[in-house]
């Protein structure tokens, strides 16, 4: 399946849904599907760079069909880039079980994290 221009589009097995990072502008993104070990080294690898903004980056979680601590650690791992450019994310609309997972954790304080 092809993505749109300003996405990124991964496919793995067969029984994984597709991870889409969209850029919807000015420093807001998307992420859909699912969030797992299978999905989540491409995003790691690729999109954390991409995810640019005017000092302040909100990334929209509700588009998330499934997590898992990859998921967490992936959003660790954007926190510390965009740091690193000197960038404060957000994220928003974070689904009840990766909620969960960074609560368990003892994340969730620490992580810009927003149920919606």
């Amino acid at each position: 399946m092809a993505g749109l221009p300003g996405s990124l589009s991964l496919t793995g097995v067969s029984r994984v849904a597709e991870a889409q990072l969209r850029d919807r502008g000015d420093g807001r993104w998307l992420l859909q599907g699912e969030l797992g070990f299978d999905t989540v080294p491409a995003l790691l690898g690729h999109a954390g760079a991409e995810m640019t903004g005017a000092g302040e980056i909100e990334v929209d979680l509700r588009g998330v069909i499934r997590a898992d601590s990859a998921g967490l650690a992936l959003l660790i791992e954007w926190v510390r880039e965009s740091e690193g450019r000197g960038s404060r994310i957000s994220f928003v609309n974070v689904p009840v079980q990766l909620m969960s997972i960074a609560r368990v954790s003892g994340l969730n304080d620490i992580l810009p994290l927003s149920m919606g």
